[in-house]
């Protein structure tokens, strides 16, 4: 639920303008057949200049979610395939993190060379586009083009699906484009809606914040990818889940086995720190109570260990006798919440 939220508002902010910088094409051309029909009576004109202009709108945004579905499943099976391992997953949030970054400064116009942090489809592709937008007078215009952004996807949209390659789960995947297409599509339908209404410098305003968004998601992308690394050079270290204090747990009398318990909670693990004594066997149980979130995709990097928590239940398992002031690091698959184990004499 939790990625759900994330997709969702990095939809509304930061994808919204810049998908709409680059898909607005399209949905001008969507717009264009339905707006230059003339009123017939200039009393009205106002309201049914309204209507007309919401439902192309309406129709392109409900096609492109439809789509965006579709191509959530695709890359969720994708990924499944793929079966990344913890580093390859972590190289990849770095990547994205690196790429929104730049995208971000691109929009600010920074420094030139931050044009080439963007992709587009072939001319071809655009200009075929291009001219589908100027022939249709039907609804099947804008259900048409909508389903044709997937051949045009801004910068953030592309970050989205390489996180939904990244889930290996096609469901899970197809919610994450579902969520951030609704959000987006809040902005889509604002901006084109009262696009008369919108000065110059207010589009200027939205579009300098959604690059500043960018780039703050962008550095919280490579933060993560550092976690799934255990880098210890993260911008934030344990400090407990929901503002508890970190505690240190019993350790094993000398000569017996350390038991440890964590819970697995929607927004983290707790406790998030625990100390253990070394040169013992190690036993870890995770346990969760109706889980949700990000949480229940459970990685020990160092012992490639991936898996899915029970939505309720219990996880274990088992490590040899770790040598003192060994850190043992944990995380969820998105490097959102993490965990340490600290091995004492």
């Amino acid at each position: 639920m939790v990625d759900l939220i994330a997709a969702f508002v990095t939809g509304l902010t930061a994808g919204g303008l810049s998908c709409l910088a680059v898909q607005g094409g399209l949905l001008t051309g969507s717009l264009t057949p339905a707006t230059s029909k003339p009123a017939r009576k200039s009393a009205r004109r106002h309201r049914r200049s309204a209507s007309v202009t919401a439902r192309p709108i309406l129709l392109f945004l409900m096609s492109k979610l439809v789509a965006y579905a579709v191509l959530g499943i695709l890359l969720g099976a994708l990924g499944s395939m793929l079966q990344l391992t913890p580093t390859l997953r972590a190289l990849l949030m770095l990547a994205i993190g690196i790429f929104m970054v730049g995208n971000g400064l691109r929009m600010l116009n920074a420094h030139p060379i931050f044009r080439y942090f963007t992709f587009e489809p072939p001319r071809f592709v655009t200009r075929y586009l291009r001219r589908k937008a100027k022939d249709g007078v039907t609804a099947i215009t804008p259900l048409f083009l909508g389903a044709l952004t997937v051949l045009i996807p801004c910068g953030v949209t592309q970050v989205m699906m390489a996180l939904a390659i990244g889930t290996g789960n096609p469901i899970q995947a197809a919610g994450l484009m579902v969520a951030f297409t609704l959000g987006s599509s809040v902005v889509f339908f604002a901006v084109a809606y009262l696009a008369s209404q919108l000065g110059t410098a207010t589009v200027h305003g939205f579009n300098y914040l959604a690059a500043v968004v960018l780039i703050v998601l962008g550095v919280v992308s490579v933060n993560q990818g550092l976690n799934l690394m255990s880098v210890p050079l993260t911008i934030a270290q344990p400090r407990g889940v929901a503002g508890s204090e970190v505690r240190p747990t019993p350790v094993a009398a000398p000569g017996e086995a350390n038991l440890l318990t964590i819970a697995a909670l929607p927004f983290g693990y707790e406790p998030e720190q625990l100390h253990a004594r070394a040169d013992v066997p190690t036993q870890v149980t995770f346990v969760s109570d109706r889980l949700y979130s990000c949480s229940r995709a459970l990685i020990v990097p160092e012992w490639n260990i991936q898996t899915i928590l029970p939505e309720t239940g219990t996880f274990s398992f088992s490590l040899p006798p770790q040598a003192p002031g060994k850190v043992l690091n944990y995380s969820c698959s998105m490097g959102m919440y993490t965990g340490q184990i600290i091995f004492s004499p």
